[in-house]
């Protein structure tokens, strides 16, 4: 799937008349394709960047029902989130894993009551029960790292957590398997309307270069585009619904901060929830939830001085022993979230559920939770249904996630490195470790990943550029110091012919991946490059690329917390 000369397949047989066109290729347009494709209907999915570029590779990469949102009183949101949360970790085993939560409270009877209800009403939601108080002492003999004077118990409570990126990619290779059709890098300029004036089809321009621009007529066009939902609604003379909020997080080596469970944080400043989550052998602190002030066109979002500094406050607020600064930091990111705005004051509190509207034949899915995709996807299609020739009911019950192929007992793994594979590449697992040359089965570095992931991406996994492989099918951008600059070497020679790029291709999708990590994921995104390391150098001659060249950036607007304070 997706190997050499597929995007040119692709193309060349874009002009048929499709039943449904699925705009966007995060999690939710990735859920359509895949429900739409399990009914047997014709449906193309276009993204106009990389599968899962936007919010659905930059979140909390968690899966829960939040727990949070009981505290605005948000029920409903709640109550459907955990059951998909339950649903997840049956249907996608390995890929959705169990994830323990600790709570910790303080010298606060309030708040300590607030907790005991909400991990109750959090497991009747559900419905089971899998939550219990600790105390003091046995909190802080789980996570000695919560060890402080005022520390006065906690509780224990279960979510679940996966690598988002690779969520999106599962669903969209089995809605491919399944019959779809799904192509990045393909960005729609326009909707095209009848002579009714109801949108029947879209004109697709290709965001990779080289081929030309094509209209492309469909009975339902759906937009899943997430926080770029109203730019297209825009279109139809719709008006501005969307917030969008930006959450950033905090990647840390885990020997600085070793979790054994997902820790609840609240601010000092304003209370606010936030987490540190072992995630991928780091630990991962976010989020906060602050308006946007960026166009969505003048690059991808990051995470402000501001919001690294509240970051760390919050750390170090609630592991006091480890004394958490800039230089601990492995990487950062940043996601919008598409919420529906109401115009509170606080973003915390608007509310994280969906809606779907049909706005002269253009269907929007949009706001809501990674977590809630299928309720979301299965929304917009019955939507679509009276569109459609025949009888469809897409409440029904059908596989979104293909059982898992039995173990690789051909191979010389432990039984957690194949779960993890089977997870993240289901059937293309014994594929991935076959086509493997000599030494490549092996771990990179200290990270679950193999050196073979690599190659099996850029043989057949939709790379276009560099980013996608190390930011979205590898997440070696996000794990790694500098970025993985120090593996740049082997990286290259496992992955250049793969990819069927000359040494030219190679330094400017190098340059391009090293502008990207500093606007956008650095430590202090947008900063001083890093030192490079290891023994990779760059070419000296003047056709090369070099190093040195500037990125310039937009500075923060001033900045407004939910407790008043404003910060510069």
């Amino acid at each position: 799937m997706w190997e050499k000369g597929w995007r040119q397949s692709i193309w060349n047989e874009l002009g048929q008349e499709w039943d449904i066109i699925v705009i966007g290729g995060g999690i939710t347009g990735a859920g359509v394709l895949r429900r739409a494709a399990a009914e047997g209907l014709k449906t193309l999915l276009v993204e106009a960047s990389d599968f899962s570029f936007g919010t659905s590779s930059r979140s909390s990469k968690l899966v829960h029902g939040g727990i949070r949102y009981l505290r605005n009183k948000q029920f409903d949101v709640t109550r459907e989130s955990v059951h998909e949360r339950e649903w997840m970790l049956r249907e996608a085993r390995n890929l959705v894993t169990p994830l323990g939560c600790l709570m910790p409270y303080y010298q606060d009877r309030k708040i300590r009551e607030e907790f005991a209800l909400g991990v109750v009403l959090y497991d009747l939601m559900a419905p089971k029960w899998k939550h219990a108080r600790y105390s003091r002492q046995r909190l802080v003999r789980e996570c000695p790292l919560l060890e402080s004077p005022e520390l006065g118990g906690g509780f224990l409570y279960y979510d679940a957590q996966m690598d988002d990126s690779r969520l999106v990619l599962t669903l969209i290779r089995e809605a491919v398997r399944a019959g779809g059709i799904a192509i990045n890098y393909a960005k729609v300029e326009s909707l095209l309307r009848d002579s009714t004036g109801r949108v029947c089809g879209i004109g697709l321009a290709d965001n990779a270069g080289g081929m030309p621009a094509q209209e492309i007529k469909a009975k339902v066009v759906i937009n899943a585009t997430g926080p770029w939902s109203d730019d297209l609604r825009s279109q139809v003379g719709a008006p501005a619904r969307l917030r969008r909020l930006r959450g950033s997080h905090l990647i840390f080596p885990r020997d600085r901060i070793p979790l054994p469970y997902d820790v609840s944080l609240l601010h000092p400043k304003d209370d606010r929830a936030m987490f540190a989550i072992p995630w991928e052998g780091t630990t991962l602190i976010g989020t906060t939830d602050l308006d946007h002030k960026f166009d969505l066109d003048a690059g991808e979002p990051f995470a402000t001085r501001e919001e690294i500094d509240y970051i760390l406050e919050a750390a170090n607020s609630s592991f006091p022993a480890v004394h958490l600064g800039e230089e601990d930091i492995i990487s950062s990111f940043a996601g919008l979230r598409p919420v529906i705005n109401t115009g509170k004051a606080d973003p915390s509190k608007e509310s994280r559920a969906h809606v779907v509207w049909e706005e002269d034949g253009l269907i929007t899915v949009t706001g809501g939770k990674l977590t809630t995709f299928r309720i979301m996807a299965e929304q917009a299609l019955q939507k679509a249904a009276p569109m459609l020739r025949g009888r469809f009911d897409f409440s029904q019950r059908k596989r979104y996630f293909d059982p898992l192929p039995p173990p690789l007992s051909d191979f010389m793994l432990d039984a957690e490195e194949k779960a993890y594979l089977l997870g993240r590449y289901g059937i293309e697992a014994s594929e991935l470790l076959s086509s493997a040359r000599e030494g490549e089965n092996q771990p990179i570095k200290s990270l679950r990943n193999l050196w073979s992931e690599l190659r099996y991406n850029a043989r057949c996994g939709g790379v276009v550029h560099l980013d996608d492989l190390l930011l979205r099918r590898v997440r070696l951008g996000l794990l790694l110091p500098e970025g993985g600059i120090a593996e740049m070497p082997r990286i290259r020679q496992i992955v250049q012919g793969e990819l069927g790029w000359d040494d030219r291709t190679w330094w400017d999708e190098l340059e391009r991946y090293r502008k990207i990590y500093r606007a956008s994921y650095a430590p202090i995104p947008g900063g001083i490059p890093p030192a490079l390391t290891g023994d990779f150098t760059w070419p000296q001659n003047v056709n090369a690329p070099h190093p040195g060249t500037k990125d310039e950036r937009q500075k923060e607007p001033t900045v407004l917390y939910s407790n008043g304070a404003i910060r510069r």
